[in-house]
C-alpha cells in the first residue's frame, strides 16, 4: 500500500486542481499589487474602452475588478463549504446516532431538499440582505440537508462497528464516542463533499450576482462584472468574457480536486496496494 501522500501526488486530477487553485490563491493575495488601479475608482475617459485599460459602464478597470473578484469567489466557496460541513455534519451525527432525533430531523431535511437550491438561496438573500455573510448563509443552507444525509448514512453504519460497541460497553461518554471514534472515520467523505460544495458555491454566487441578487454592485465579483457587461455584450464582449475566463477554471479545478480526493480517499474508488 502506497503512503497517502504518494497517492495524492500521483493523482492527475488532484495535481491539476491544486495547481490551479494555488495560482488563484496567489492572484487573490497579490491583487493589490497586480491590479493597475483601485477596482472601485471611476474614470469617465475609460468607459467601455476596447484597448489599453479596459473599462466597464462606469469607467472602472475590468482587469483590477476581475483580480479582486477572485478574493470574493474563493472566500464564498471556502466559508460556504465550512458552514455546510459544520452544521450538516453535526446534524448528521445526531440523526445517525440518536434514533429519537432521526425521525424528526430528517423529515425537516427532506422538506428543505424539496425546495430548489437556487430559489431557496434567492429567498434567503432577499430576506437577510445582500452582504458577504448573508450570501454565504443563503448558499450554505441548501447544502446542509445533503451533508446531513451523507453523515447520517455513515454514522448508521459506524455505530454498529465493534470499536464503537466496545466504547459504549466501557461507558464512554457519547460526545467522546462521536468526536474520537465516529467523526475521524467520516472525515474522508466529508472532505470530498466539501470540495463539491465549494465549487457549487462559487458558481451559485456568480449566478446570484448576475441576477442582481448577490453582493452589492460596487463589490467586484465575477457575477457582478458579467451582469454589468451583458447589456453591451455585442460591442464589448470582453467585459463578460474576462470574468468568465476566471470562473470556469475555478469551478473546474475545485471539481477535479474533489474527484481526485474521492478516488484516493473513498474505499469504493481507491485502488490501495496497486
Amino acid at each position: 500500500m502506497k503512503p497517502l501522500a504518494s497517492q495524492l501526488l500521483a493523482n492527475t486530477s488532484i495535481r491539476f486542481g491544486a495547481g490551479v487553485l494555488g495560482l488563484l490563491l496567489l492572484i487573490a493575495g497579490l491583487a493589490p499589487w497586480m491590479g493597475t488601479v483601485d477596482p472601485a475608482a471611476m474614470d469617465s475617459g475609460h468607459i467601455n474602452t476596447l484597448s489599453g485599460t479596459v473599462g466597464d459602464n462606469f469607467g472602472r478597470d475590468i482587469y483590477s475588478r476581475v483580480l479582486y473578484g477572485t478574493r470574493v469567489s474563493l472566500l464564498v466557496g471556502l466559508f460556504t463549504a465550512l458552514a455546510a460541513l459544520l452544521v450538516g455534519g453535526t446534524l448528521g451525527m445526531l440523526a445517525g446516532y440518536f434514533r429519537s432525533v432521526d425521525a424528526v430531523l430528517m423529515r425537516f431535511m427532506d422538506g428543505l431538499m424539496a425546495i430548489p437550491a437556487i430559489l431557496l438561496a434567492i429567498a434567503l438573500v432577499a430576506a437577510l440582505g445582500a452582504q458577504l455573510w448573508t450570501v454565504v448563509v443563503a448558499i450554505a443552507v441548501p447544502e446542509i440537508p445533503r451533508v446531513t444525509r451523507l453523515v447520517r448514512s455513515l454514522v448508521l453504519s459506524l455505530r454498529e462497528e465493534p470499536f464503537v460497541e466496545a466504547a459504549r460497553a466501557l461507558a464512554t461518554p457519547t460526545p467522546v464516542i462521536l468526536w474520537r471514534h465516529i467523526l475521524p472515520n467520516a472525515m474522508a467523505p466529508l472532505i470530498v463533499q466539501g470540495t463539491f460544495i465549494a465549487a457549487s458555491a462559487v458558481l451559485t454566487e456568480a449566478i446570484l450576482s448576475f441576477l442582481g441578487l448577490g453582493l452589492p454592485a460596487d463589490i467586484p465579483t465575477w457575477g457582478n462584472i458579467m451582469a454589468e457587461g451583458r447589456v453591451q455584450f455585442s460591442q464589448y464582449p470582453g467585459n463578460v468574457l474576462y470574468p468568465a475566463l476566471f470562473l470556469v477554471p475555478t469551478v473546474l479545478a475545485v471539481n477535479l480536486l474533489g474527484d481526485g480526493l474521492r478516488d484516493v480517499l473513498d474505499p469504493k474508488f481507491a485502488k490501495r496496494g496497486a
